[in-house]
């Protein structure tokens, strides 16, 4: 099938059978679904019984994409809610790129959700008017039926759908401008009910008749290999069917249960080559980072020139750990490959990764390869990669029967790809008021895109544009980046570059606030006072917009009034994914360590789609993000990771999570991203609020160990 884009998606269309489709022709599908009165598209589909069933083209995993994106599309349709259904979309042609990540299903799907809707919706409206014999304008479209206004007749969907299928596509329907009545709404989530009943399907629940369960022993050591083995006594554990090498670095043994695979790889005797990378420490790292070669640093912003400015030179140096994913749903993937082609079910946010990738190792062709998206326990980008999928494929492939492949929880830790280790310098120059005339701010670390082999821009990591803004409109600014390379794999975790980038560019922001001698908040709002448009890249920040969440913020947290005796509270703000985001972080001091008590986050997100989901995106962007900045590092001995489970990788638990209130800016704009941003301001809040209780600043994370 030929590639097709979301352009050429929004321009096509076809009148097959008996329903109505809006979207893109699907000639291995149509003849078939034809015979039962039904036609596929890529988004929606309405029969003559007035099903309507919309096409989620992005991975769900708890940020609610299965209920906000049908809402785009139902919002601009004039559906009834009530009757709307959905269908996941697995790896297609269809839909772009369907990798779900950058905070982007709702901006990225924004558009076509959209004018997929108003296509509809216009088709439908015309078949009325045809069948009444009325002028086109008379009519109008809500709730799932077109209303003749003069004289109040109605016809629903179903009733019109096989009139309006044999209409052509409008090119350019009208899009709504206000009025919504779906979108804005705090509508229950659609998913809700099935994980409430249990019979959601996430990856590690995916069950096909016949099928068998794989573990696999991995090379402990980074970037070490299987030298050789001796599967002598797991061969005879109960269960086992297979033992053998999968790739270089791993031994796979397939057994009848999952337990019994455990049990048997136990029972395996494997000798590593540990490579290169064997006497591998944390503290090798660092001193990595500390000695780098800095006159290779590349420039990726700047205004002024910082080498000119005079004043009082100010300076800090901040240091964030290695950080794994750590989703509650360990690695797991089903595959069953049948000689001519392969199908794979698993919780993935990259189907057409996994699709292009497994097909050219079991020597077929992507069309063969078919990837069925389950729910995801938890993403976080940890599957963004794809490793527990090549697995599956390959491990099926060798039994000749679909296979299970499921990480323990070590695995998980101990196996994965992480955020990078970075290491921030930042100086600045300040008059006699305090105020800065230049601001510098070198990050030293690995990029995650050229170990993965893409070229940098500029010199710089690709990601650096959504992740690394510098908003304040200071006179002199330099943002540089010197690159490290490490053996450790590296991967994109929520929020990427943006969390390492907040902490330390906010953190130093309360360095020079309190060297002038003035309110964290007010120092930042006198920054940020006249109204700018900071070009960034290809993007355009507002001033105006940070100002106003950080005033949102502020006001909700009750900045400037008296705290409760004990209680003390830090602020700060960040951009990322295109959103303005800024947090307050109040604390008491228990035996020397903060406890959270309350964070308020206010978030400007553009037009939000529902606020119910916006709400719980912030919560869980919040206990995430404190899991970050507080307990969260991976550190390497002797060539591997330490942690392996989440006694020694610990999250926030029930007991200590803060109360935690969302709030966002009313407005007209397009939505931008809700996952991420609320995470960076976290860190360098928090902070903030430890000095101000005890006028010790943390320059490294995570606080419980630095």
């Amino acid at each position: 099938m030929t590639p097709l884009s979301r352009r050429t998606f929004l321009k096509t269309s076809t009148a097959a059978g008996t329903g109505l489709m809006i979207g893109l022709y699907l000639p291995a599908c149509s003849k078939s679904r034809a015979k039962n009165g039904l036609t596929p598209n890529a988004y929606v589909s309405i029969t003559p019984e007035g099903k309507i069933t919309i096409v989620v083209a992005r991975s769900e995993m708890g940020q609610g994409v299965r209920t906000s994106l049908p809402m785009i599309l139902a919002e601009e349709l004039e559906a009834d809610w009530s009757q709307i259904g959905i269908e996941q979309a697995g790896a297609s042609t269809l839909f772009g790129d369907q990798g779900t990540g950058g905070s982007a299903s709702v901006r990225t799907c924004w558009d076509p959700m959209r004018k997929a809707g108003a296509q509809a919706r216009e088709m439908l409206i015309s078949a009325a008017a045809s069948q009444w014999n009325v002028q086109r304008d008379s009519c109008k479209a809500e709730s799932s039926s077109v209303v003749h206004a003069a004289s109040g007749r109605k016809l629903s969907y179903g009733a019109l759908a096989t009139a309006a299928g044999k209409l052509p596509v409008p090119g350019d329907p009208p899009l709504k401008t206000g009025g919504y009545k779906i979108v804005g709404k705090p509508l229950t989530r659609l998913d809700t009910p099935s994980k409430v009943n249990g019979s959601a399907v996430y990856g590690i629940d995916f069950r096909v008749p016949g099928m068998k369960y794989a573990a696999l022993a991995r090379c402990p050591v980074v970037g070490g290999k299987v030298a050789s083995f001796d599967a002598t006594e797991a061969k005879q554990m109960p269960g086992v069917s297979f033992v053998d090498k999968v790739g270089d670095n791993a031994v796979a043994v397939v057994a009848d249960s999952t337990w019994n695979a455990f049990k048997a790889r136990r029972a395996l005797k494997v000798t590593w080559d540990e490579g290169q990378s064997k006497d591998l420490t944390s503290v090798a790292i660092y001193h990595a980072l500390e000695h780098a070669d800095e006159s290779k640093a590349s420039k990726f912003f700047g205004t002024g020139d910082v080498s000119r400015a005079n004043g009082r030179k100010i300076e800090a140096t901040y240091r964030l750990p290695f950080m794994a994913h750590a989703p509650m749903e360990p690695g797991n993937c089903t595959a069953h490959f049948r000689g001519d082609d392969c199908e794979i079910w698993g919780p993935t946010q990259v189907p057409q990764d996994c699709r292009d990738t497994i097909a050219p190792l079991l020597g077929l062709k992507p069309e063969h390869v078919k990837v069925n998206i389950t729910l995801l326990g938890g993403g976080f980008g940890r599957r963004l990669e794809h490793d527990y999928a090549v697995e599956a494929a390959l491990v099926s492939k060798a039994v000749n029967a679909p296979v299970k492949v499921v990480w323990t929880r070590e695995d998980d830790m101990r196996c994965s790809t992480y955020r990078p280790v970075s290491l921030h310098k930042l100086s600045a120059s300040v008059d006699e008021k305090g105020w800065p005339v230049a601001f510098h701010h070198r990050i030293v670390g690995p990029s995650i895109n050229a170990q993965k082999g893409a070229q940098p821009v500029n010199g710089v990591d690709a990601d650096f544009p959504d992740e690394t803004l510098f908003i304040y409109p200071i006179q002199n600014v330099l943002q540089d980046f010197v690159a490290t390379e490490t053996p450790v794999p590296l991967g994109w975790m929520r929020s990427v570059y943006a969390l390492q980038m907040a902490f330390a560019s906010e953190s130093f922001i309360d360095e020079l606030a309190e060297a002038a001698g003035k309110d964290p908040l007010a120092y930042r709002l006198h920054l940020l006072s006249s109204d700018q448009d900071i070009k960034f890249f290809d993007s355009v920040w507002k001033t105006a917009r940070m100002r106003n969440v950080l005033k949102l913020a502020a006001q909700k947290a009750g900045w400037g009034k008296p705290l409760a005796k004990g209680r003390y509270h830090g602020i700060a703000c960040f951009g990322c994914f295109s959103t303005y985001a800024a947090a307050v972080v109040e604390i008491s001091m228990e035996a020397g360590a903060p406890k959270v008590r309350r964070v308020v986050v206010a978030l400007d997100c553009g037009q939000v789609v529902n606020p119910s989901i916006l709400d719980q995106q912030i919560q869980g962007g919040v206990i995430y993000g404190l899991t970050n900045v507080l307990r969260a590092q991976i550190t390497i001995d002797k060539g591997r990771v330490v942690q392996g489970n989440f006694d020694t990788y610990q999250p926030v638990r029930m007991n200590e999570a803060p109360i935690v209130e969302g709030y966002f800016v009313p407005s007209n704009e397009p939505p931008t991203g809700a996952g991420e941003p609320p995470i960076p301001p976290l860190a360098p809040a928090l902070c903030g609020a430890i000095y101000a209780a005890t006028k010790k600043r943390v320059r490294a994370l995570p606080v419980l160990s630095s």
